[in-house]
């Protein structure tokens, strides 16, 4: 009798922890959705003419210029290298890289933003080249990330999301959209 009981205590404690694996439901018994996964580049790609690396370039040397000539020549230095990488990295195509939102937070790549580190969130279908999910993050150094949103799955990920976080009205960094064009 008593290997009987353990025997059905182990069962009942295999289909408890297999269910909540496989599916979580609600009161009503309806089955939520846990995750939603898509691949999209990880920046929006114009290809750039040569004319913008001209003008690139003159504006570089131009305010490299007059922060020697004004008698601050490390500043002129910095100026060129930002200008040079600027160039490097805005030829280069961007990699694709999967995203998630799931009921534990935010992945981008490898990279899992709990919901806990998370403020506030904003999806934006007004941008002229795509939808993209804003999340207000608490990092001081990414305050701001930014996450293109393919249309179809705008429903799925607010549905996860707006139960978890507040949404607030967000806009994208002038200088990210400067430097998308």
């Amino acid at each position: 009798l008593q290997k009987e009981v353990l025997l059905m205590r182990v069962l009942y404690t295999y289909l408890a922890l297999t269910r909540r694996e496989s599916a979580c439901y609600t009161f009503a018994m309806q089955p939520q959705l846990q995750s939603v996964t898509w691949e999209a580049p990880e920046h929006y790609y114009v290809e750039k003419k040569n004319d913008w690396y001209w003008a690139l370039g003159i504006l570089t040397v131009t305010a490299a210029f007059a922060s020697i000539f004004l008698g601050n020549p490390l500043l002129g230095i910095l100026i060129i290298i930002a200008g040079a990488i600027t160039a490097l990295l805005s030829s280069r195509v961007p990699n694709i890289i999967p995203f998630a939102v799931t009921t534990r937070g935010i992945r981008i790549n490898d990279t899992l933003y709990p919901y806990g580190t998370l403020e506030s969130y904003c999806i934006d279908t007004e941008n002229s080249y795509a939808s993209v999910l804003l999340i207000k993050s608490e990092r001081m150094f990414m305050p701001l990330i930014v996450v293109p949103l393919p249309e179809e799955y705008i429903e799925e990920v607010e549905s996860i999301i707006e139960t978890r976080l507040p949404q607030e009205h967000l806009e994208e960094p002038f200088a990210q959209k400067m430097l998308e064009f």
